[in-house]
């Protein structure tokens, strides 16, 4: 889009909310809103003493009117946002509806990328080789970054939908209902009042996901339509190339509130989600497909199936009574929605015999139904009506999204051991012969004393005994893989092979072992380094190799982590390390004959590998992706690209066709000097950043220097905060620890130990700035890794991480200083590459709004400080309610930074 327009709505939002707080609390609450908003901009401009005195006007006031304060400036962010989305909408369909009218195709889109792959004589024959291994699978995860509350997002989306009839009538009755509606916000809570369970989090997941049930359909529509239009002469064979899976209710790595019965639980939350959308678009078809005998025949394939129905269930024919016997077509949607109806009861008293017993089944029930009307010279009908429906069965099936399961390698050796060797020592890992030797037997044992294992490995053996009765059940789709945590070892993975075999041998009845991914994850640093050799040594076990072909395509998954590695190893060298593992890791699985899906455990934030999806799958190694991408969507990210369908339609195009282009395209190959400059600059980074977090004062600096204590205690999730104490740096979650530097304006995490880096390249080399500088024209990971830090950079105050470090004790305080040296030359250096004197001299836009935000996150970030000063000195004289109602008022300030920065960890 074009956000240096002016953003239509906003002013007209804002002047409503201020409207309903007058109404609420009375004029007062406006006035300060505006000394205070005065007062910012002040201290923005560098006016001496505007800090001093916005504190102190804080001082004067009442924590009731501070939590007045901080509720409007929370929900005018909440506002600001809506109105920038609903402006980008406009701007996408205004662009989409320009390219119609002058036959081009949008920027990013399928049609773009199908448009650009012609031009570069890409054959019919090749691309659909490409289309054939076209994947790309979003992930959606419940880490606990989501600050806002299921009602609030409720609310907030009816706001959203009427912002179109705002815009057309500011002061007529959609003005008098959205008046009503921010009263309703105002007036509810935006906190949770407790933390969310990990079925509510299931649910949560669904509900974001509702928006995909269209907009899949539309996916599939651009991308037929783009061959047909730049392939005239050839018939594209397109095949469900968007899927997407959960951890919603299947990670259970460090959280003990996922369990077996809870994934049990959620495969049935999103089994009967997915039916009833099937049978909800299945009713609406009933009104449409009224197709008469007497204009158009119906297959004899749909008369003969009507038959055998009503000769299998009276019930079914009473149904279909009431329909003309010349509507063949529809009353053929009757025995759809009948036989769903018996697939949603358990109860139904036909469930076994005429309910579904799997979406295939469903599939060809549809497909005979558009073909018999395809047959019958209704083409567009079936184009328009089943089409779209048949794309939402093959990508949604009766699963709605695949879970995957994750769990700590550590967990994995202690059940193997146990089960495996129960007579052995319990305190030593399996070793990779014992485990090679298990694994080649013909068959395990199914008897097992259950009275002598742990509570862990009880839990381990209820969990794969859910996921072997859903193979059983004939139900493979429910589970897209089991991801080993920490994998450290080959013997990691084979020990999950080893307790899958076991867990198949008590429940498949004799049957072939099914084939469950299992994908090995990658996270710290060293992990990075030896993944290719894990890969090899795995790739090359004889037992292993043989359960990966058994499926006939040697489809290996390897999930890398963008978040432990950055906090283990730094911006650069995380960013660095794992482009090197992922061009090593090819390279292996070429010489191995095996096709590798490589899963991006990607989170929202710019320290966590976040930043624009397109940019970072152009920053990739080209044969990395090879047409399949697997990538997490986490915490605040579903509402950001999913809530809105129009959103969501976007982000998904901008997947596909980077995808696409990164695969099939042509790059040029990247000068080897390059390659070594980055590890040299990778090594210098990794030095700077171990000398800052090894520094004797830095856990006492972030755990006063940041909201950490609060953002712990938040109700954002179901998984806990923290492992347990506080003693290193490995104690700490890559997401509370992202979340903390991002509230406290510092957002170290996606820049520190760059600008050092660039810094010592510059100046070493007689070329240095000039190589940099044509290093960020022509390669696109380093592109990438500047331009990403180029914003984090931008989102940062280091006069804000100033007023939060000055709570902080004397030794802690140096490490400050080291910061905030290291933010001036990582500025510096950043911008003496892109050529400019400011950041985000290139996106005005961007820059823009960040400008205009900053005032008020500014005032939130100040109230924020201003409680926790008061928490301190007066912990002992404050009562424990005073005390809980600051600890309160800090909570809300964090929801609402995040609101104003857009990303919280």
């Amino acid at each position: 889009m074009d956000p240096s327009q002016y953003v239509p709505g906003l002013e007209r939002l804002v002047d409503l909310l201020e409207l309903v707080v007058r109404e609420q609390v009375g004029d007062s609450l406006t006035s300060t809103m505006r000394r205070l908003r005065r007062l910012t901009l002040e201290r923005r401009a560098g006016l001496d003493g505007s800090e001093e005195r916005f504190l102190s006007e804080l001082g004067k006031m009442s924590f009731a009117d501070l939590r007045l304060i901080v509720r409007w400036l929370s929900m005018y962010f909440d506002l600001a946002n809506l109105a920038e989305d609903d402006h980008r909408v406009h701007v996408l369909n205004h662009r989409a509806a320009q390219a119609r009218k002058q036959k081009v195709d949008p920027p990013e889109s399928i049609g773009s990328a199908i448009q650009t792959l012609r031009k570069m004589d890409i054959s019919a024959d090749s691309l659909q080789g490409w289309l054939d291994q076209l994947a790309i699978i979003p992930v959606f995860t419940a880490h606990p970054s989501e600050a806002k509350r299921k009602t609030t997002r409720e609310l907030l989306r009816r706001i959203r939908t009427q912002l179109t009839n705002l815009n057309e009538d500011p002061y007529g009755e959609p003005a008098e209902q959205m008046v009503c509606d921010l009263t309703l916000l105002w007036q509810t809570d935006s906190l949770r009042p407790a933390r969310p369970d990990v079925i509510s989090e299931v649910k949560r997941g669904v509900y974001f996901a509702e928006s995909l049930w269209d907009v899949v359909p539309a996916i599939y529509r651009e991308m037929r339509t783009a061959l047909s239009r730049c392939y005239p002469d050839h018939c594209f064979d397109v095949k469900p190339f968007v899927q997407f899976g959960s951890w919603i209710g299947g990670d259970r790595d460090g959280h003990p509130f996922v369990t077996s019965s809870v994934t049990s639980q959620t495969l049935g939350i999103m089994r009967l989600a997915a039916l009833q959308r099937h049978q909800q678009y299945c009713h609406s078809l009933l009104s449409v497909i009224t197709i008469s005998e007497h204009q158009a025949h119906a297959a004899e394939s749909l008369v003969k199936g009507l038959e055998d129905a009503c000769t299998a269930s009276p019930t079914f024919e009473k149904r279909i009574s009431r329909v003309s016997p010349l509507e063949i077509h529809r009353r053929w949607l009757r025995l759809i929605e009948y036989r769903l109806e018996a697939s949603i009861r358990p109860d139904h008293p036909e469930a076994k015999s005429i309910g579904y017993a799997s979406s295939a089944g469903f599939l060809k029930d549809v497909t005979l139904l558009r073909d018999s009307l395809q047959a019958a010279q209704g083409e567009r009908i079936a184009e328009r009506y089943l089409q779209p429906w048949i794309d939402q069965i093959e990508t949604f099936g009766f699963h709605f999204a695949s879970l995957d399961i994750r769990q700590d390698s550590r967990t994995h050796q202690q059940c193997a051991r146990e089960i495996l060797f129960p007579d052995g020592p319990k305190d030593q890992d399996v070793t990779y012969d014992e485990l090679v030797d298990m694994l080649a037997r013909s068959s395990f044992p199914t008897t097992l004393d259950e009275s002598r294992l742990s509570d862990t490995a009880k839990e381990n053996i209820a969990t794969f005994q859910v996921i072997a009765e859903a193979f059983a059940q004939g139900n493979p789709n429910a589970f897209a893989g089991y991801i080993i945590s920490m994998t450290q070892a080959a013997s990691d993975v084979l020990a999950l092979l080893c307790l899958w075999k076991f867990a198949w041998s008590r429940v498949g009845g004799g049957q072939p072992l099914p084939h469950l991914p299992i994908i090995p994850l990658f996270e710290t640093i060293t992990d990075l380094e030896n993944a290719p050799g894990i890969l090899t040594q795995l790739l090359q076990t004889k037992v292993y190799r043989d359960y990966l072909t058994e499926i006939g395509n040697s489809n290996q998954i390897v999930m890398v982590g963008y978040s432990d590695s950055t906090k283990d190893g730094g911006y650069l060298t995380a960013a660095w390390g794992l482009h090197e593992a992922l061009e090593a890791m090819t390279q292996v699985a070429k010489k191995e004959k095996v096709h590798l899906t490589f899963f991006h455990g990607r989170g929202g934030s710019l320290g966590r590998g976040g930043g624009p999806a397109a940019r970072a799958i152009h920053s990739l190694p080209p044969e990395s992706v090879g047409g399949r991408l697997r990538i997490t969507e986490q915490g605040e990210i579903l509402a950001e690209r999913y809530d809105n369908p129009v959103i969501a339609q976007r982000h998904l195009e901008q997947l596909t066709q980077a995808t696409l282009l990164v695969s099939a395209g042509k790059r040029a190959a990247i000068d080897p000097a390059w390659e070594a400059a980055l590890r040299g600059m990778s090594a210098g980074s990794f030095k700077t950043y171990r000398q800052l977090v090894e520094h004797p004062g830095f856990l006492e600096y972030f755990d006063s220097a940041t909201p950490i204590t609060e953002i712990e205690s938040l109700n954002i999730g179901s998984r806990p905060a923290r492992r347990g104490a506080r003693r290193s740096l490995k104690d700490l979650r890559a997401i509370p620890w992202i979340f903390a530097w991002t509230q406290s304006r510092h957002l170290m995490p996606a820049w520190f130990g760059l600008g050092t880096s660039l810094r010592k390249f510059g100046d070493e080399n007689e070329t240095g700035w000039a190589t940099l500088q044509t290093m960020y024209r022509d390669w696109m990971f380093f592109r990438a890794v500047i331009d990403n830090a180029e914003l984090a950079l931008a989102k940062s105050d280091m006069q804000i991480a100033a007023s939060y470090a000055a709570m902080a004790g004397d030794a802690a305080r140096e490490v400050f200083t080291i910061i905030d040296r290291e933010f001036r030359i990582t500025r510096g250096s950043i911008c003496l590459i892109k050529g400019q004197n400011e950041l985000l001299e290139d996106t005005k836009w961007l820059a823009e709004s960040i400008r205009n935000r900053n005032p008020y996150v500014d005032a939130l970030n100040l109230i924020q400080i201003h409680l926790r000063r008061v928490l301190r000195a007066g912990s002992e004289s404050l009562s424990d309610e005073q005390q809980e109602t600051i600890k309160d008022l800090s909570r809300l300030t964090i929801q609402g930074i995040a609101a104003g920065l857009r990303t919280t960890g």
